[in-house]
């Protein structure tokens, strides 16, 4: 039986250090092989049909170590979650520390979990953006007069935007950067493709935009923490308000895609949609208060 220990480390993020003994190793892998055989094809003998021993000499061992740890490590992983009460929000950052033969192996997990957010008092927030945004109507001599008499829809927008700015600038809480850097690699190797398809190199876009990789990288991290910011409190708000999205608020999305591809592309990815909605739904109860 594996043993572990549990570092819990700034920002929400948790170690996982764990030792798997050479015996539960052996068995793991035996079980691995074991489906490998089953799939394994040689000539002369039909897939699955196999000699265990003529299968080995087939397959490489690390072939083998690769499918036993796609089974065992995840095994693991879920065990420990129950054990230690984890609640991580990202995929975990598995890495093999030590895994030589006929020795117990160990391996460390790294796991991002949910901040515990405490959410200011929203409604006051709301309340003083919506008196100060009133106060600024009131035309006096000198004010211009076009900017009191904006559209509606303008209005409503940069209240919404004061109301959010208030509200998460009063809301502190900390990001694991297993998350934060996960995010910025994945929108680095995002934008490296897009500048080789313009025929342009890293370093002459870099230059185009006056930016460093440090820059960049430093305006990508500000954006993710926002974003993820964002997400976590108009889903506490969502939550504490008990705002919900019904079936019905569903089928109607549904039924003003007139495009069939598209409505079926949409209805596989209910769930996303339904998690958009939610946001708005709680965008307009803030608006709302």
């Amino acid at each position: 039986m594996f043993t572990h220990k549990i570092t819990k480390l700034p920002k929400n993020t948790v170690n996982l250090d764990i030792k798997i003994p050479k015996e539960e190793i052996s068995k793991a892998s035996e079980k691995a092989l074991i489906h490998l055989q089953g799939e394994l094809a040689v000539e002369g003998f039909r897939k699955g049909k196999v000699p265990k021993d003529l299968a080995k000499k087939h397959l490489q061992k690390e072939a083998i170590y690769e499918q036993m740890l796609k089974t065992l490590l995840p095994d693991i992983y879920n065990e420990l979650l129950k054990k230690e009460g984890l609640k991580p929000i990202a995929n975990p950052k598995i890495s093999l520390v030590k895994a030589k033969e006929n020795e117990d192996w160990e391996v460390k997990i790294e796991l991002a979990e949910k901040p515990e957010i405490k959410l200011p008092d929203y409604r006051k927030i709301v309340a003083d953006v919506k008196a100060g945004e009133k106060k600024n109507e009131i035309w006096t001599p000198g004010k211009d007069k076009v900017k009191v008499e904006e559209k509606a829809e303008v209005k409503s927008q940069r209240l919404l935007n004061l109301i959010l700015m208030g509200l998460f600038d009063a809301t502190q809480f900390e990001i694991s950067d297993l998350v934060v850097d996960e995010e910025i690699e994945r929108r680095l190797v995002k934008l490296v493709d897009d500048v080789q398809k313009l025929g342009l190199t890293m370093e002459a876009y870099l230059k185009s935009k006056n930016l460093t990789q440090d820059k960049l990288k430093e305006q990508y991290r500000k954006e993710v923490n926002d974003i993820y910011k964002a997400d976590f409190v108009l889903n506490e708000v969502a939550d504490l308000e008990k705002i919900q999205v019904e079936e019905k608020d569903l089928q109607a999305l549904f039924s003003n895609i007139k495009d069939e591809k598209e409505r079926q592309a949409v209805q596989s990815n209910a769930y996303f949609y339904a998690g958009l909605m939610r946001k708005q739904k709680t965008l307009d109860f803030l608006i709302g208060l």
